[in-house]
């Protein structure tokens, strides 16, 4: 007589779910709030969520502190942990993958179980979070409701918020935890809320020209991002990879997107769900992210190995091409003016104006729109000191990045990021403040002991021929970057939110 094997695992329905990864290194301070997020997230009908938070290569309490925030909040949670995890973000992303979806890698060919595979074939969305991230409250079910929209949406991105630091004036200093508190970003003074406005007003104007093209992003944020499990499936298989993520570019999520739209999968911005995350703390912090951000979305377009190419491929050159007129334009202005006021050859005229005005309203309409701002940001934005600041900066980091794309010796962008936010490297914008005051006062010293011979016929009749053309493709260059602003205010005048 035949005998039938009966199955170990019963048969049984097991209900739809959303899965969220989070990778965490030495997050002890900010894991709770990131998962109290998720606690008042209000879910789907019928859908449950799963949170698997990765602790990466930690040396502090961000295994027992997940734990026992996930117990007290009532999230099913489970802590996985790395041990000498190279990839940094990516080997821990990669780790939760094959969690559920198993290691294509392993040598001894093991199939799931009855109950992995249904476990699987119940995961209908994936989230991936940063640790010092916080989703506001039906945002995940936002965020579902745009993945679920269409069958060929691959992944929805929440719109990004830097969370502005509480007045440090707020803080007693008898409190016996002042420093912590100031180290954590939770209080800050007069600077650093200014320079968090700054990033949040970028962060803004980012997200309104993404939604005014249509919603499509370039980059699925790591930040808050739901991703449908068959279109990373899709690129695993297409690419022949072990696991979605990639250690091939320091900005791993975008060249995860630009995967997804090559194979067909649409990106989206959700017009909603909105996320709270950690803004840079200070200057140095801030220039090490761009540079990696930067260094990374300048190496895939350059790439010939990876080449993978996005919808986004000419927006994004004719942003790089922005930069350089910007920087061009600002390098001839103060070249030129130098020049004529050093030869008493500099005539005011009211073209000038245009682009000054220009500047002002489209940033005013940039403050106004940016969420949660304060009347000082909107005024710092008319009168385009904080503007004019903030994109030095960023021209700075333009100006290293394909330097360094020069360069034979490639950095470690995760790195640099990592000391410099740790507060492992300091920063020399003291040092560099202080050599452009010693050049400027150099300067004046020299035009003001040889005025004389600056401004005698002979020296002048030499310089006036270049000073004329210098002024005349200035201003061909202004003209053309008056154009683009005026187009930018036509576009924020929309219904938009950031």
């Amino acid at each position: 007589m035949e005998i039938t094997k009966v199955s170990k695992v019963k048969k049984t329905y097991m209900r739809p779910r959303i899965v969220a990864f989070i990778p965490a290194h030495n997050e002890e301070k900010s894991i709770r709030d990131c998962l109290e997020g998720l606690k008042d997230q209000v879910l789907p009908a019928g859908v449950e969520m799963d949170v698997f938070v990765i602790a990466d290569n930690c040396s502090d309490r961000t295994e027992e502190i997940a734990m026992m925030a996930g117990q007290e909040l009532g999230l099913m949670l489970k802590v996985l942990v790395t041990k000498n995890n190279k990839q940094r973000k990516v080997g821990a992303l990669n780790s939760a993958w094959k969690t559920i979806y198993g290691d294509i890698l392993n040598i001894f060919n093991l199939e799931l179980s009855e109950y992995q595979q249904m476990y699987k074939n119940s995961v209908k969305a994936i989230l991936g979070m940063d640790a010092d991230s916080r989703l506001a409250p039906n945002a995940l079910k936002e965020l579902w409701e745009g993945l679920m929209s269409a069958r060929n949406i691959g992944g929805v991105m929440a719109k990004y918020t830097m969370r502005m630091p509480k007045k440090k004036s707020m803080l007693s200093l008898d409190d016996p935890h002042y420093e912590e508190k100031i180290a954590s970003g939770e209080y800050g003074g007069p600077l650093t809320r200014w320079w968090t406005h700054q990033q949040k007003q970028d962060m803004a104007s980012w997200l309104l020209n993404l939604q005014y093209h249509g919603g499509s992003t370039y980059v699925l944020g790591g930040q808050a991002s739901l991703f449908r499990p068959e279109a990373i499936m899709d690129i695993v298989e297409k690419n022949k990879l072990d696991a979605p993520w990639q250690n091939d570019s320091d900005v791993e999520d975008m060249l995860l997107t630009w995967q997804l739209q090559k194979a067909g999968w649409k990106t989206l911005i959700s017009p909603s769900a909105r996320c709270f995350v950690d803004a840079m703390r200070n200057y140095h912090a801030f220039r090490q992210q761009r540079n990696k951000w930067q260094a990374g979305t300048v190496d895939l377009l350059t790439s010939r190995e990876i080449a993978i190419k996005t919808r986004h491929t000419g927006r994004l050159w004719r942003s790089q091409l922005n930069m350089f007129s910007n920087l061009s334009i600002r390098i001839f202005f103060v070249s030129l003016l130098t020049l004529s006021l050093v030869t008493a050859q500099y005539s005011w005229s009211w073209i000038w104006i245009t682009p000054v005005i220009l500047a002002s309203i489209l940033n005013v309409m940039l403050a106004a729109k940016t969420p949660m701002h304060r009347p000082i940001d909107v005024i710092l934005a008319a009168i385009l000191i904080s503007p004019e600041i903030y994109l030095w900066v960023n021209l700075r980091t333009f100006c290293q990045v394909w330097l360094d794309k020069l360069s034979v010796n490639k950095k470690d962008g995760w790195a640099n990021q990592y000391n410099a936010e740790s507060g492992k490297t300091r920063s020399k914008l003291g040092l560099g403040i202080l050599l452009i005051c010693l050049s400027i006062t150099t300067l004046s010293i020299i035009t003001v002991y040889l005025r004389d011979y600056f401004t005698s016929p002979v020296v002048q009749g030499a310089v006036f021929p270049y000073l004329m053309i210098g002024w005349t493709i200035l201003t061909y260059l202004t003209i053309l970057q008056s154009i683009q602003m005026v187009y930018q205010i036509w576009t924020l005048r929309g219904r938009h939110t950031a």
